[in-house]
């Protein structure tokens, strides 16, 4: 059976004519309800009237085609028909036909006119049809202007009209550089005088001026004078000046086109031409629509593209889906613009002359408070413009700039404005037009906040506008991107139509479009450290596949030099990669020197280099007697304790040297290492569930134990974080979770690459009603694809958003194999599952590992490195001090009264320190000093223990790093030869609180100039000692002692909640009063009583809420 469709048939194939079409393509796509005729009366197909100046610097009629020939044929079969060179001459509405000039006649059920405007060329002026007189509004306009322009060089140029478009004309005779000059002759006092005031303009005149062009103004033409030929030689002012000129080229604007309604008795508009629309775009006549500027809309026609797009966009959808939805209307069109005309950036919005002529639309509410005081009968039409409006300006003509934004009187809310110079600010200020909501800050801050150097986009919500000619918003442009439907600006263009219109707006496109590519790791050289030319998924595959497993056959196969020992910011990354894919324990000889700060002795370091101990604790679900057991070692060490946010108790202040006794406790109780030291899983917090709770309807304990049973020691790029609720109430705060599940009647929904933090990001929906039983494989994949492909140290959330597709191509990979890696991403993960060990039980049962607890390797007494002080019952360090050490500790090698060498450690401490990536440290005690001393790459360095940064005795534990020999800047990748790399650079040590970078010959800070530590020379003798280049130890402490730099109490100041105690009397944890009689009735008198008596109430004593 043949579908009868409809008739669809355009009049127009110009810009508003061709947006038409090509949404009533899209709408109608499913249900082909319609076949598209279009009628275009020139020889072209639809171009971008707006870029008509470009023409002529290409000359090529294609490059103004807003879409390619092959496009017309690419709908499906009889859905469109083009036709050029038809001009409609008549409609007959009676037998719904319209003929062409041809003789062509087309049937329609539905016509839509979009037959545009012509410009106006003034036929009253004497000489107005003489050759040379031209008008600037199609192509063929422009052929003629060009082919003119060609036989009249070195004669003077015209342009009549100084608005947009007479700009736009003046600076194509320019670009013809055919003529000896162009003047521009406008009417006004200066030129744009639709969009801009008298200051505004005149300032555009003078930069435009200054490019070359001549400009008259207050200038009416009442003749144009002509030879014999009827050739243009000049024009005759009204004033009686004359002018010579070969060319006259009029662009005083342009008259809606709506000779076809007249003819056919459609209604028009008297005054100003143009068709008569309704809210609906529907005209007098039935089935008869017309859009774009032939349609006179509340007796107003529009120059612009955008409301005519707007226009199209109204009624494709109306005839498409308005028996699905409610219908939609055509509504006051935004009629601000932002064009760069003759090199000047010029903008306007809103109602820009409403400090003028007075605001046409005022926000509601501020309409009603005007009302309330007008007149004292709530009529404000007959007050002044300033008795309802506000401008602010800005001039600054050292810069050409100029700013005027209007305001209501009250100052919280922007009704328009103008720029001239500088509108980067553009886009962020129509939007907030056209919400009319109050403003968030001062009117001066829109003028003279911080201004960001070019189209910024990093503070722009998604829907900001950024295309007013088609729509375009900044999510339309990022989405575009990331869902790799368009991978270049041609697509942008393209696949949003961004751009396609006056142009203007391509600056901000481009910055928006850069950003996301860039976001998602497009044609980025994301380099690991100046010692790897790869980025850490890039390095993660190559070890993966080479299956290395130290260090130095990293560097060996990926690093730019062979024989470095890296540094401290790949060191770690490496180490963390060894254990995401080999699980050995982080502290074993081959990779303990790799470990960062925490990792290296199982525990967070803290202020005073005490480390905190934080046992795991499943699902947050724990017995009483581990409770007890933790209050035990808690109790017994002096042990700050504090309940974590992930559901777990953590214990602060345990010292180096006490570590492996209180986790003996703790495992002996049952328990195990936490992992709140690692880049790994932390916890999986839980709600109860259905174990206790009457809503649950889920077991998220359980399935919270499970999880972290299963992925708790793992390492990966950055910490990971989980959570299980169980049922929408979503105690557990799942959905801000690295993963997260909620359940459902049909098991539970997972959530992926949420986080709080510094960026809090909320998670996003993976996968719906999961059944349990696949809740593992796919977390399997997810987290396996994360630590393979993340960057270092960046968190799920952030990968996701780099992530080329987003969420729809992770989807993809994880739920429909597209990479076809799903059974070896569920395999890798489950070898990890199979070697988990308790990196705490291991390092108690293993002496070489258990050996390095010590404070000092030269004598086992200890000491306190900070003082410590109560608060609310517990002992914590005293704060900081406020300012570093910044004495010139590096100088004392030079200042000491005399030095002598000192056995301090045997040698055979350091044996295999050479094969080590960081060496081997000790550190040494001498006197109430505190020493530290490397042996690194065959060479031992000795310093001072204390980081002068925070006064921390930490240096020891640093990670140590060298420059690669022969640094190669290119980016070439290329490893070195040791034979080809230069000489051996000084390696420095980071302190492992902020990464402070200390030499270690010199003593010099590489991060921190004000910093230094002081050296020492250092020897191995024949008796197998390690001898130091010491002062007497009384000169030793007095310069380096710990007594003298520890961290005191007091030395931070007042405490910084010592205001806020005076002000609410806190003491400290409160209990209940004596004399509080919780079950007494309360009068609340005092309270109420300043309410009302201080709040001047509108209700009698009642306060005014």
């Amino acid at each position: 059976m043949t579908v009868q469709r409809k008739k669809l048939v355009v009049v127009g194939l110009g810009m508003v004519g061709i947006a038409f079409i090509e949404k009533v393509l899209k709408y109608d796509a499913r249900t082909r309800e319609y076949d598209i005729t279009v009628l275009g009366e020139e020889s072209h197909l639809a171009y971008n009237r707006v870029g008509l100046t470009s023409f002529f610097g290409h000359r090529k009629v294609e490059n103004l085609y807003l879409n390619p020939a092959e496009w017309y044929t690419q709908a499906p079969e009889g859905a469109l028909g083009y036709h050029i060179n038809s001009k409609v001459v008549s409609i007959d509405s009676a037998s719904r036909t319209v003929t062409c000039e041809n003789g062509n006649v087309v049937a329609y059920n539905v016509l839509v006119l979009a037959t545009g405007s012509d410009a106006i060329l003034p036929r009253h002026t004497p000489g107005h049809d003489a050759t040379g007189v031209f008008v600037y509004r199609t192509i063929e306009d422009l052929q003629r202007l060009i082919e003119f322009a060609g036989v009249k060089k070195d004669s003077v140029g015209a342009v009549v009209g100084g608005g947009l478009l007479g700009l736009e004309a003046a600076k194509a005779m320019i670009d013809l550089e055919c003529y000896s000059q162009v003047k521009l002759v406008e009417r006004n006092r200066w030129v744009l005088s639709r969009q801009l005031d008298s200051d505004a303009g005149t300032m555009v005149v003078q930069q435009i001026r200054n490019l070359g062009l001549d400009v008259l103004l207050s200038k009416r033409v009442a003749s144009i004078k002509t030879d014999e030929s009827n050739s243009v030689t000049g024009v005759v002012f009204e004033d009686g000046d004359e002018m010579d000129c070969s060319t006259i080229c009029f662009a005083i604007g342009v008259r809606a086109r709506d000779e076809l309604a007249v003819q056919a008795g459609i209604a028009c508009a008297e005054r100003g031409g143009g068709i008569l629309v309704n809210d609906d775009l529907s005209t007098s006549v039935p089935d008869v629509y017309a859009i774009g500027e032939c349609a006179s809309w509340q007796n107003q026609t529009f120059g612009l593209i955008a409301p005519g797009v707007e226009m199209a966009d109204v009624l494709a959808f109306n005839l498409t889906q308005a028996r699905l939805h409610a219908p939609r209307i055509f509504k006051r069109p935004d009629l601000s613009t932002k064009l760069k005309l003759l090199g000047v950036d010029v903008a306007s919005f809103g109602e820009y002359f409403a400090d003028r002529d007075g605001p046409r639309y005022l926000p509601a509410k501020y309409t009603r408070a005007l009302k309330a005081t007008a007149n004292g009968n709530g009529n404000i039409s007959k007050q002044p413009p300033d008795a309802m409006v506000k401008s602010l300006t800005y001039k600054d003509p050292f810069q050409n700039v100029y700013k005027k934004y209007i305001f209501t009187t009250d100052g919280k809310h922007l009704l328009g404005g103008m720029m001239i110079g500088d509108t980067s600010d553009y886009v962020k200020l129509v939007p907030m037009v056209k919400n009319q909501k109050e403003l968030e800050v001062a009117p001066s801050e829109l003028i003279l906040g911080a201004r960001k150097d070019g189209d910024g986009d990093e503070d722009l919500d998604d829907d900001t506008q950024i295309c007013s000619c088609h729509n375009v918003t900044k999510g339309d442009v990022v989405h575009a991107v990331k869902d790799g439907t368009c991978t270049d600006l041609t697509g942008i263009k393209t696949c949003t139509k961004a751009g396609t219109g006056c142009g203007g707006c391509m600056p901000l496109v481009t910055t928006i479009f850069n950003k996301t590519m860039l976001s998602m790791g497009n044609e980025v050289k994301n380099y690991l450290c100046p010692h790897f030319p790869y980025s850490r998924a890039d390095l993660y595959n190559i070890i993966m596949v080479k299956r290395l497993t130290k260090f130095q056959e990293v560097m060996r196969e990926a690093g730019h030099d062979r024989d470095s020992l890296g540094c401290e910011l790949c060191k770690p990354t490496v180490g963390s990669m060894f254990a995401s894919l080999w699980n050995r324990h982080v502290m074993d000889k081959p990779t303990h020197g790799l470990q960062d700060t925490n990792d290296r002795f199982l525990g967070n370091i803290q202020r005073n280099g005490t480390y905190s101990v934080v046992p795991r604790v499943s699902g947050g679900e724990i017995t009483p007697d581990k409770l007890v057991a933790i209050g035990a070692v808690a109790k017994k060490y002096n042990l700050y304790t504090k309940i974590t946010g992930g559901q777990r108790i953590d214990m602060f202040g345990a010292k180096k040297q006490d570590l492996l006794d209180i986790w003996g406790q703790l495992v002996a109780a049952g328990m195990e290492s936490g992992h709140a030291y690692a880049k790994s899983l932390r916890t999986v917090k839980s709600c109860v569930g259905t174990t206790w709770c009457r809503f649950g309807i889920g077991d998220s304990v359980g399935m919270a134990v499970r999880l972290e049973e299963r992925y708790k020691s793992i390492r990966a790029p950055h910490k990971i974080k989980g959570g299980v609720s169980g049922c929408v109430r979503e105690c557990a705060e799942a959905q801000n979770k690295d993963f997260g599940l909620i359940a459902t009647e049909k098991g539970f929904n997972i959530f992926v690459a949420g986080n709080g933090g510094a960026k809090p990001r909320h998670s996003e929906l993976l996968a719906k009603d999961v059944p349990p039983s696949e809740v593992v494989p796919i977390l399997d994949r997810y987290l396996m694809f994360y630590i393979r492909t993340a960057d270092k140290l960046q968190r799920t959330a952030r990968w996701l958003e780099n992530l080329p597709g987003g969420l729809q191509y992770l989807k993809e990979v994880v739920l429909e194999d597209k990479l076809g890696i799903c059974a070896s991403l569920e395999a890798q993960m489950q070898e990890l599952v199979d070697s988990f060990f308790d990196e705490w039980a291991e390092a108690i049962k293993t002496p070489a590992i258990a050996a390095k607890f010590k404070q000092f390797q030269n004598t086992p007494e200890t000491v306190d490195n900070m003082e410590v002080e109560q608060d609310r019952g517990q002992d914590r360090p005293v704060f900081w001090a406020k300012d570093a050490a910044a004495e010139d500790f590096k100088g004392l090698r030079e200042r000491w009264s005399s030095t002598t060498w000192q056995p301090v450690i045997e040698a055979s401490y350091f044996d295999g320190a050479d094969e080590s990536p960081n060496g081997i440290s000790a550190t040494i005690k001498r006197g109430d000093t505190q020493l530290a001393l490397w042996r690194f790459r065959g060479r031992y360095y000795a310093t001072q223990q204390m980081c002068p940064h925070k006064r921390a005795f930490i240096l020891s534990d640093g990670l140590l790093g060298q420059e690669p020999r022969g640094d190669d800047d290119s980016g070439s990748g290329a490893p070195q030869p040791a034979a080809q790399a230069g000489p051996t650079k000084s390696p420095w040590v980071s302190c492992p609180h902020h990464k402070r970078n200390f030499d270690l010959s010199s003593g010099a800070c590489k991060t921190d100039e004000s910093l230094s530590i002081a050296t020492f020379a250092v020897q191995v003798r024949d008796d197998g000692l390690v001898y130091l280049d010491l002062p007497p130890v009384e000169e030793l402490d007095a310069e380096l002692g710990t007594k003298k730099w520890m961290v005191k109490k007091g030395e931070a100041g007042e405490s910084p909640y010592a205001q806020l105690d005076r002000r609410i009397q806190f003491k400290g944890i409160r209990g209940k009063k004596p004399s509080a009689m919780p079950h007494a009735a309360t009068g609340m008198q005092r309270p109420v009583a300043l309410m009302a008596g201080g709040g001047g109430g509108g209700c009698g004593s009642a306060p005014d809420w």
